[in-house]
């Protein structure tokens, strides 16, 4: 992605934050950046198009940024911490990304948001399932539940804390409450 087209990316993810969905037209964006409505469409044919590099650039730097994250030789609940610490920093860092998930109405919007939704939410899974099968293997996570489920307890968990930093207006201390989410998750996932 150009330079460019990643500072597109951001405005769009911050008047998504302010606006939503209705907000974010090639007409705001061209004013949030100081460019006419053409020199965004030199970059993108269409809203849709931006949206949609977003999610692929979130997706891209997510599997880049996961992959960094943890060590082989790191015991499973290592990489488990490790992992969603990654997520915590960055959010931190770009709270309006996290806006672009779960914006009113962007799910329905087309297919290609769809698939770039799901794209994300896939590349998470595709870090996590080594991990848990890994950590049940070696007895340390539980086997009473299959490493499928315990993938969408441990995402929905971290889904639903972004989705209340956001509605908190991104107030609290996201990393701080993501080590509170991970501590009792490893209650619940653990081998007693």
């Amino acid at each position: 992605m150009k330079e460019r087209q990643l500072e597109i990316i951001e405005a769009a993810g911050k008047i998504l934050t302010s606006s939503g969905v209705k907000g974010l037209t090639i007409k705001n964006l061209a004013k949030e950046m100081q460019f006419s409505e053409s020199a965004i469409y030199r970059h993108f044919h269409s809203k849709d198009d931006i949206i949609v590099a977003m999610l692929n650039y979130l997706a891209d730097s997510k599997d880049e940024r996961l992959a960094m994250a943890v060590r082989i030789d790191d015991p499973p609940e290592e990489k488990l911490k490790k992992l969603f610490q990654s997520q915590s920093e960055f959010f931190s860092k770009h709270p309006h990304f996290v806006v672009a998930v779960f914006s009113d109405g962007l799910m329905e919007k087309s297919g290609r948001i769809n698939e770039a939704i799901f794209r994300i939410m896939s590349v998470l899974r595709k870090h996590l399932l080594p991990i848990i099968r890994e950590g049940q293997q070696k007895g340390i996570f539980t086997n009473t539940v299959s490493a499928e489920d315990l993938i969408h307890i441990i995402m929905g968990t971290f889904r639903l804390q972004k989705l209340k930093w956001r509605m908190a207006g991104f107030k609290f201390d996201l990393k701080k409450d993501g080590e509170t989410r991970m501590k009792s998750l490893l209650v619940l996932i653990k081998t007693p």
